[in-house]
């Protein structure tokens, strides 16, 4: 037989999904037949037998099913294709539903076609995959030998798709804005830098859509989401990756008390929808995500887990003084006051934190696009969601007076100056944009990374992204 793939097959019509096979005769009795002749098609990981009669595994995304092959079932010249399938190639058969005198649910082939060889040998097909490096470089090995991480971005696609519903069914409108932006914004965080030859600018990739769709607001659109990618030009860490996918949404005559109900519904809606359940398992412990989830003032968190009271005034000193005394030594880039308070929540709040929960009530300086509460203008109306020691999700009242905004952007520039090299830029268009007027708005960004990280059980964002960024590798380097 060829194995020259131009000389094989283009096309393999009318097949079968294993698992239809599977669901139409799983009930049947060791030793019996179905009378119904199925084609499937799907890739070869396990081979048994020779001479006379060969036992194979065919394996394609649905599922798994034996095989059997024989002279007298095929005639010598259709066993001979059989006979010289290798481990891991791609052929396309025919043949009748049975189960084995064993109880297996088999196909028992009466023609059989190599649709494309494999050229390299498997990874041992027992143990799957194992060396954590080479699963990611290669993850269509990943992929094809370990069937459990084959499940984990099923299960990832059907968080998406059942996140995405919530939202259309809730009466909102996905909307697509640049990637490439000129000014970058809507978070905290170091672009990917660029340049346009023909229009001769600098241009970066977005860190967030934030602004672009509160834009959409203004002109009316009331209830906007995006999903997808964003990028930041940050380091790599078991929870994060420079590209990332986010949904933002933003509802127009909502707060950040109607944004964290939102957050709760998607979330909900989205485990239900790829694990039939709002139970999870990470780390080897079950957590209920069903709503409502606590809600607890960031000050407040921060105070019972270290014994701080980041409010109590605003000297960077002092506050990085108390942060090495409780073990929390400020990294190098922790230079002003809100860089320190968010240190304090990363080492003693959010690992501690296992059942989902709402941290609300941010200092005004974490949180340049938030608004402030009407009873204390140092404090927003913001939240992050955090669940078995991650956060997840951030949300906030939208800020909609332009020139408070302008100020905000004008305090970022002096933590720019005095250091936090993650401050917001100033951006005069968006300034502009709400001078048209903006109605109240709660708007919210969730990881869905993260969330199929707590979906999976997955301690690294890497197993969850199909291709994750790496560091070069010492064998093309």
């Amino acid at each position: 037989m060829t194995r020259e793939i131009s000389a094989l097959a283009h096309r393999f019509d009318g097949r079968t999904e294993i698992a239809r096979v599977r669901d139409l005769h799983g009930v049947l009795e060791a030793g019996s037949e179905s009378g119904q002749t199925y084609r499937l098609a799907g890739r070869v990981l396990g081979r048994r037998g020779q001479g006379k009669a060969a036992f194979l595994d065919l394996v394609d995304r649905s599922g798994r099913i034996q095989l059997l092959a024989s002279i007298d079932g095929m005639g010598e010249q259709a066993y001979a294709v059989v006979s010289d399938v290798k481990l891991g190639d791609l052929i396309g058969c025919e043949g009748e539903a049975i189960v084995s005198r064993r109880g297996e649910l088999s196909l028992r082939l009466t023609a059989c076609e190599l649709l494309a060889p494999c050229e390299r040998p498997l990874p041992d097909l027992h143990h799957g995959l194992s060396d954590v490096e080479a699963r990611y470089r290669q993850r269509y090995l990943d992929l094809m030998v370990n069937p459990e991480i084959r499940r984990d971005f099923e299960v990832r696609a059907k968080l998406i798709a059942g996140g995405r519903r919530y939202l259309d069914e809730s009466g909102f409108l996905e909307v697509e804005t640049p990637v490439l932006q000129p000014l970058y914004g809507g978070a905290s965080a170091r672009p990917f830098t660029t340049h346009h030859n023909e229009l001769d600018r600098t241009l970066y990739l977005r860190i967030a859509t934030e602004l672009y769709l509160k834009r959409l607001i203004v002109g009316g659109l009331e209830r906007v989401y995006e999903l997808g990618k964003d990028f930041r030009n940050e380091g790599v860490s078991f929870k994060h990756n420079p590209e990332f996918t986010m949904v933002e949404w933003y509802e127009a005559y909502a707060d950040y008390d109607g944004a964290m109900a939102r957050t709760e519904g998607f979330v909900s809606a989205a485990f239900e929808a790829a694990l039939g359940t709002t139970t999870i398992t990470f780390d080897g412990r079950e957590i209920d995500c069903a709503p409502p989830w606590k809600r607890v003032p960031l000050a407040q968190a921060i105070l019972d887990r270290c014994g701080i009271d980041v409010m109590a005034d605003r000297d960077v000193d002092r506050l990085r003084g108390e942060l090495v005394a409780k073990g929390a030594a400020a990294a190098k880039g922790d230079k002003t006051w809100a860089k320190l308070v968010d240190r304090a929540l990363s080492h003693f709040v959010e690992p501690a934190i296992v059942e989902p929960v709402f941290l609300i009530d941010y200092p005004v300086e974490l949180s340049p696009l938030a608004r402030p509460m009407a009873s204390n203008p140092q404090i927003v109306e913001r939240f992050e969601a955090f669940c078995a020691g991650m956060e997840f999700a951030n949300g906030y009242t939208e800020l909609n007076d332009p020139e408070v905004q302008l100020q905000r952007f004008r305090e970022q520039g002096e933590m720019e100056a005095a250091g936090d090299k993650d401050a917001h830029p100033l951006d005069l268009d968006y300034v502009e944009a709400l001078r048209f007027g903006m109605p109240p708005t709660g708007g919210v960004g969730v990881g869905i990374d993260r969330i199929a990280m707590l979906a999976t059980g997955r301690p690294s964002i890497r197993d969850v992204v199909l291709f994750p960024a790496l560091r070069e590798s010492q064998a093309t380097s």
